[in-house]
């Protein structure tokens, strides 16, 4: 035991000047440190322990939606990666906590070492872009140009550090939820009974949470993933005598999956390879590929189609009115889709969930929440998994005028491959873009911003770097109604391509030309060379 302690000591103090910091310890942050080792970088971690959403924002039955072997480190591997199922959130730290043993991660580390202020430090022409005009200098010059401000455990003294670049890993999920907003007199004010977000249910022991939901009368307000998972607790709690129904309020439908198999052909086929993926609109693509891509029109429609037709025969959709009135892609393209938890539509059989649909809003009541259209529901819960405000987060911390840049007129964060905002220099945002595998996109992006730093490229000018987040921005909303999560799934073969061009390293990863064409892309085809 005491070996495995020594193994994992962290880092006891923080240099007053450093290169680099990283702002978070969950995945992003973990690779982050790997990748930028050889600044010696400072991990600002805020609570006791790696992990980021997977420790702290999860239900004790929260499990990955992507199979195991797709969701790995390039250069790390499971140890049961032949096990296709889906990981618990359990095995999912076990597995970062590994990485970080593996790659001695550790020593980078301050544990309870919240960032509460960040100052900048350079002029209007600092580092690799000058607001407005932007150049292609190297980043790391010997200049501090951030300066970082810490809070550590119970104290309120506030600590500064400087560094000559920032890399925020702070994540869109966690720490600010996201509250519905109410007319006065119609808010949780009214209501008699608890109401909480799921951030706060995170918190409680499974003993806590079934205590809490046993025999009460539960109404979950959404449909994504983190709700059917809420909901699909309650269910569980309240099996057996005295047990009550759980309601979902559903506003906006989308798209569930009960599985990676589509009348018995692998999901991967219809979105995941290089082929499957010349026919979906890539940001800033040429004439030729748009013209294919309308020609393309009436195969991408059917490849939905076939999947929604899958879904309404192996789902009861219909019988509960929750058949989305969009195509499946849409809820692909925006990283909407959600895989369902085992059994439970079996639980809404059994008559312990039940869906109401809120598309025309609600409000609380005394007793419960009333929907637009009269419709009372009794609650003695209400549970709010309206997701988070992980953008408010960087607003929090960042200083005038770039917690003003920080979304752009597409709601979404304008960010030069998913990871430089061209208007705030020597700071770059990793685990802000969505795909199939958030891990993937996160590892490449932090190699990507190594090369960056070690000087292997240089970057666009400003114009070009947001001609090009406008192109990503206007792809997505051709795309898909749901634009506004910058998400990549449909094109991430393209986005890694962008990427390992810049590096200098090749694109085409596979063995031959039918591997390259209809086999899957994984992290394991971006090993580095």
């Amino acid at each position: 035991m005491a070996q495995g302690q020594a193994a994992r000591a962290t880092r006891e103090a923080v240099p007053p000047v450093s290169r680099v910091a990283i702002i978070g310890g969950g995945i992003s942050g973990l690779t982050a440190a790997k990748q930028m080792a050889a600044y010696d970088p400072v991990v600002f971690e805020a609570t006791p322990s790696v992990g980021g959403v997977w420790k702290h924002c999860v239900y004790r039955t929260t499990r990955l939606q992507t199979p195991r072997p797709d969701y790995e480190f390039s250069d790390y591997s499971w140890k049961n990666r032949d096990d296709p199922s889906f990981p618990t959130h359990t095995e999912i730290v076990d597995y970062l906590e590994g990485y970080a043993d593996e790659f001695d991660l550790w020593r980078y580390i301050s544990f309870g070492s919240k960032v509460v202020d960040i100052k900048f430090l350079g002029g209007a022409k600092s580092g690799f872009t000058e607001l407005g005009s932007g150049t292609g200098k190297a980043p790391l010059r010997g200049k501090p140009m951030w300066e970082v401000g810490i809070v550590t455990g119970d104290s309120n003294t506030v600590q500064y550090y400087k560094f000559e670049f920032v890399v925020m890993c702070t994540g869109k999920y966690g720490d600010v939820p996201r509250m519905p907003v109410f007319p006065p007199g119609k808010g949780p004010e009214v209501f008699k009974g608890t109401v909480m977000h799921s951030l706060d249910y995170c918190k409680l022991s499974e003993e806590e949470t079934v205590e809490l939901m046993r025999g009460k009368k539960v109404v979950v307000v959404g449909y994504k993933k983190s709700a059917i998972d809420l909901a699909n607790e309650c269910a569980q709690a309240n099996q057996g005598e005295g047990g009550q129904a759980c309601t979902m309020l559903v506003r906006t439908l989308h798209w569930v999956v009960p599985s990676y198999s589509i009348w018995g052909l692998p999901f991967f086929l219809f979105y995941s390879t290089r082929f499957s993926q010349l026919f979906y609109e890539r940001p800033n693509q040429g004439l030729f590929r748009s013209l294919l891509c309308r020609l393309m029109s009436p195969l991408r429609s059917g490849v939905s189609k076939f999947i929604e037709s899958y879904l309404s025969w192996k789902l009861p959709l219909g019988k509960y009115g929750l058949t989305p009135d969009h195509p499946f892609v849409e809820d692909y393209a925006s990283c909407q889709m959600a895989i369902l938890p085992e059994g439970f539509f079996d639980m809404a059989d059994r008559g312990l969930v039940r869906f109401k649909r809120a598309s025309a809003g609600w409000c609380f009541s005394e007793n419960g929440v009333v929907l637009d259209d009269g419709t009372k529901v009794d609650a003695d819960i209400v549970f709010l998994a309206t997701g988070f405000e992980g953008k408010d987060k960087l607003r929090e911390v960042l200083p005038k005028p770039f917690r003003d840049l920080v979304v752009g007129k597409s709601s979404m964060m304008p960010l030069y491959r998913g990871t430089i905002h061209p208007l705030i220099p020597n700071m770059a945002f990793v685990g802000f873009v969505e795909s199939v595998s958030n891990l993937h996109t996160s590892e490449l992006r932090c190699r990507w911003l190594s090369g960056l730093l070690k000087g292997r490229f240089e970057l666009p000018t400003v114009k070009a770097m947001m001609g090009h987040v406008a192109g990503e921005a206007d792809a997505m909303r051709r795309t898909t109604r749901f634009y506004r999560r910058h998400c990549i799934s449909t094109y991430s073969i393209h986005d890694s391509d962008g990427m390992c061009a810049d590096l200098g390293s090749a694109t085409l990863r596979k063995a031959n030309w039918i591997a390259e064409l209809f086999a899957p892309y994984n992290n394991k085809d971006y090993k580095e060379q």
